[in-house]
């Protein structure tokens, strides 16, 4: 006998909620990563002690994922996320009243780093809990987007108001509006519908254990994780990099700020237009192989090209392919590893890819030419996402899915 399946209104409301606190802590995270010269001579330390702001975000998700992943499948979303909207507001605050302080706004990143993998971890998790099964990817691209319009905000906005005011002025600002959003999700956030958004039965999951012990014996798990460990590491990278890539052939901060938002806008309509066509055809594995050939050319563009608009162009082209893969990843990813807990293969490869991320951003500050440019390592990366193209033709389809 099938199971009516009933959903309800409210889950946008919810999402929406999710999507501002992702925003939020997208800000926090890649706010320095377009003014990182200017940081560097108002707080007196080196470009790479500014680009550490950012790469703290990686360092403490390796700790904090595994744990921030239990908690939110083994006491809820509502509790998960609750801990990280918490840090958000609190740090988030305390990171603009002292922001002159570069020691204060080392703790403060620190603390809105643990907050990170409490919103990153839940996405699959929370589209599973009120979204049908037609619908998860874009639940989790919408996500993702919101994901990608606080990064270019942070990328594109930070600029132009710290040259407008100042570095402490602009990080109070994004200390007001931290709280705000805390307290939206405290207000509104609701753990579940009163039916699932599924058949009879498929709302259980393993226990955290369990799942990851099953996680870890399927070979196609295996192969996502590498996936995201070379695409979303190379993702962390260039973002956190970005201003470094284009100063050595003459571009600006501003500029800078400039490519990156463009990215993200490709990003932000990727993450609309490919997740939904996934859901539409039932299909994942092609998604996967056409994001990670089409991003390739947009990767050269920002390695080699000389003019403006060319870059812009590219940066573009990178940020849609790049960033839609991921929502179509972490789903399919849950699909494949059905009945594991959604935020615990989620969280392993998100892991995968701050590892590599840490890894890619010491690699490229090491292997800068003598007049600072990071394009050896570019080149690497194009190799790389060769390499990633080929993986995906050895993809299964979710059974789930075709169910």
């Amino acid at each position: 006998m099938t199971h009516e399946i009933k959903v309800y209104s409210y889950r946008w409301v919810i999402l929406f909620i999710f999507a501002l606190l992702n925003i939020v802590i997208q800000l926090h995270w890649i706010s320095f990563a377009s003014i990182t010269s200017e940081a560097a001579g108002f707080y007196s330390v080196t470009p790479l002690s500014i680009g550490f702001l950012s790469m703290l975000f990686m360092i403490v998700y390796v700790f904090i994922s595994i744990p921030a992943s239990y908690i939110i499948d083994t006491h809820g979303i509502r509790l998960g996320i609750g801990i990280g909207a918490v840090l958000i507001a609190i740090f988030g605050i305390i990171k603009g009243m002292y922001a002159s302080s570069f020691k204060a706004i080392v703790i403060s990143q620190i603390a809105l780093a643990i907050a990170q993998p409490f919103i990153l971890n839940a996405y699959t998790r929370l589209s599973a809990k009120w979204f049908p099964i037609d619908e998860r990817a874009t639940a989790t691209g919408i996500a993702s987007l919101a994901q990608y319009i606080g990064i270019i905000v942070g990328l594109a906005a930070t600029p132009f108001l710290v040259h407008s005011s100042s570095i402490p002025q602009t990080m109070l600002v994004y200390g007001f509006i931290s709280g705000a959003i805390a307290l939206l999700f405290i207000v509104f956030m609701k753990e579940e519908p009163p039916t699932p958004p599924c058949e009879k039965g498929q709302e259980k999951r393993f226990a955290v254990k369990e799942g990851l012990l099953h996680i870890f014996s399927m070979k196609q798990m295996w192969l996502v994780i590498l996936l995201f460990f070379i695409g979303l590491g190379m993702f962390n990278a260039v973002t956190t990099w970005i201003e470094q890539i284009l100063e050595p052939r003459g571009f600006n901060s501003e500029q800078a700020g400039i490519v990156g938002a463009s990215m993200m806008a490709g990003g932000i309509l990727g993450a609309i237009i490919l997740p939904l066509l996934s859901d539409h055809y039932k299909k994942r594995k092609v998604f996967l192989t056409i994001c990670m050939a089409f991003l390739i050319p947009g990767l050269a563009g920002l390695a080699f090209a000389q003019r403006f608009n060319t870059i812009l162009i590219s940066s573009f082209i990178l940020g849609f392919f790049i960033m839609s893969a991921g929502p179509i990843g972490f789903q399919y990813a849950a699909e494949i590893s059905y009945p594991a807990p959604e935020s615990s293969s989620q969280g392993l490869l998100l892991l995968s890819g701050q590892i590599s991320g840490i890894l890619f951003i010491f690699a490229m500050d090491a292997f800068r030419t003598s007049t600072g440019a990071m394009t050896p390592f570019m080149i690497a990366f194009i190799v790389l996402m060769v390499l990633n193209t080929l993986f995906t033709l050895k993809l299964k389809e979710s059974n789930l899915m075709q169910s």
